[in-house]
C-alpha cells in the first residue's frame, strides 16, 4: 500500500512523496528526487533525524541510542533511514529544500470564479488539470503571480483541492496590485500561475481541544482546516473566534454555519471591533476568549491575523498565566 508523506523543510517549502510500507522514507524520497541528508543508512549517525508531526509508522529496530534516544522517540523524532510509514505522515525536515535538492513546484491554472464578498474581501477560485496533482497541508499558502506583472502575492488556501479547483480569500487593498487586477480586469478563463505550497502554519494531528483565532482574511486557512476536520472527524472540541474591524468585513458566515453542522463538536463566534457596529458581539478577539477555551493550558492554539492582533493575543494569553501545549501562528500584512 502507498502512503502520502509530506516533507516540510525549514525554509517553508513542502513537498509530497509516495512511500510504500516496505521501503524506508529516505529511500522513497531519494527515489522521487529528494535527498534527505544522511550519512550511514544504518541508524547509527542520526543525520537523517526528522520530527514526525502526524501519522503512524514503524521506527525500525536497527538504530542505536546515540542516533535516536528514547526521549526523542517519545517526542516524535524518527530516523528516515529506518522509518516505514503505516499511514499518511507529515515530517519536518531540519534542512532547506535546496540542501535536499528540491524546490517548490509551480502550477498553471485558470480563474474559475471571482466574487466580491464585501468592500474589503474578494473570493478567488482557480481551476486546472495541473491542480489535480497539487497537494498541500490545510493552512498552507502559495505565491500567486499577478497577471501582467512579474510580482507575486502570498495567499492561504481557503478550501481543500477538489476536482482541480482551489480557493482563496483576498483582502481588497485600495491600489493593491492583485486587488486592482481582480476588481477591474479579471475574468473567468484568465491564466494564473501559483508556486508552492509553503509555510509551517498547518493543521497538526488533533490530540487535545483546539482554539482557532482568525483576524479578517486570516479566516482563510481555518476554513481549509475545518474542511479537513469535517472529513476526518475530531474527538476533541474546537472553537473558532473570528474578529474583524467593520460589519462589512464579516464574510463566509454561511460557510462557518455549514461546517458547524458537519462537525459535531465545532462551535464558533464572531466579533466586530468598531464600537458603532450593529453586530451583537463587539470588541476584539481577546475579549471573547473564555477560560474554557484555554482549558487550563491543555489546548492547541492556532492564530492567523495581522501583526497587531498576533501580538495582542500572545500578550493576553501570557497575562492569563497559561501556556498552551502548542501555539501556532501566522502574521500577514497587505501589500499595496
Amino acid at each position: 500500500m502507498n502512503y502520502q508523506i509530506a516533507l516540510s523543510f525549514e525554509d517553508g517549502v513542502t513537498r509530497f512523496i509516495e512511500a510504500t510500507g516496505e521501503e524506508t522514507v529516505a529511500d522513497a524520497a531519494y527515489r522521487q528526487g529528494i535527498n534527505i541528508p544522511l550519512d550511514c543508512r544504518d541508524g547509527a549517525c542520526g543525520t537523517c533525524k526528522c520530527m514526525a508531526e502526524s501519522g503512524r509508522y514503524d521506527l525500525g529496530e536497527e538504530y542505536v541510542e546515540d542516533a535516536l534516544s528514547e526521549e526523542e522517540v517519545e517526542q516524535g523524532y524518527v530516523l528516515t533511514c529506518q522509518m516505514r510509514a503505516e499511514s499518511d505522515c507529515v515530517l519536518h525536515v531540519p534542512a532547506s529544500s535546496d540542501v535536499c535538492k528540491t524546490a517548490q513546484a509551480s502550477y498553471e491554472a485558470s480563474i474559475s470564479a471571482v466574487r466580491q464578498l464585501s468592500d474589503s474581501t474578494i473570493a478567488l477560485s482557480i481551476k486546472g488539470e495541473a491542480l489535480s496533482k497539487l497537494a498541500f497541508l490545510p493552512g498552507q499558502y502559495v505565491n500567486l503571480k499577478v497577471p501582467g506583472s512579474e510580482q507575486a502575492r502570498a495567499y492561504s488556501f481557503s478550501s481543500l483541492q477538489k476536482d482541480g479547483e482551489v480557493s482563496f480569500l483576498i483582502r481588497n487593498v485600495p491600489g493593491g496590485l492583485m486587488s486592482s487586477f481582480l476588481t477591474s480586469l479579471a475574468k473567468n478563463g484568465d491564466s494564473m500561475t501559483l508556486a508552492g505550497p509553503l509555510g509551517s502554519f498547518y493543521l497538526r494531528d488533533i490530540k487535545r481541544p483546539l482554539l482557532l483565532l482568525a483576524g479578517g482574511t486570516g479566516l482563510a486557512p481555518f476554513t481549509a482546516m475545518l474542511e479537513k476536520i469535517a472529513e476526518q472527524g475530531s474527538d476533541y472540541p474546537l472553537h473558532l473566534i473570528y474578529g474583524v474591524t467593520n460589519d462589512f468585513d464579516l464574510v463566509e458566515m454561511d460557510k462557518l454555519e455549514t461546517l458547524a453542522t458537519r462537525i459535531a463538536n465545532f462551535t464558533y463566534s464572531a466579533c466586530v471591533a468598531n464600537a458603532e457596529s450593529n453586530y451583537p458581539h463587539k470588541g476584539y478577539v481577546t475579549q471573547h476568549i473564555e477560560p474554557k477555551h484555554l482549558n487550563d493550558g491543555d489546548v492547541d492554539v492556532y492564530l492567523c491575523g495581522p501583526p497587531p492582533m498576533v501580538e495582542a493575543v500572545s500578550g493576553y494569553i501570557r497575562e492569563q498565566g497559561i501556556a498552551p501545549v502548542n501555539f501556532y501562528y501566522e502574521k500577514f500584512a497587505a501589500s499595496a
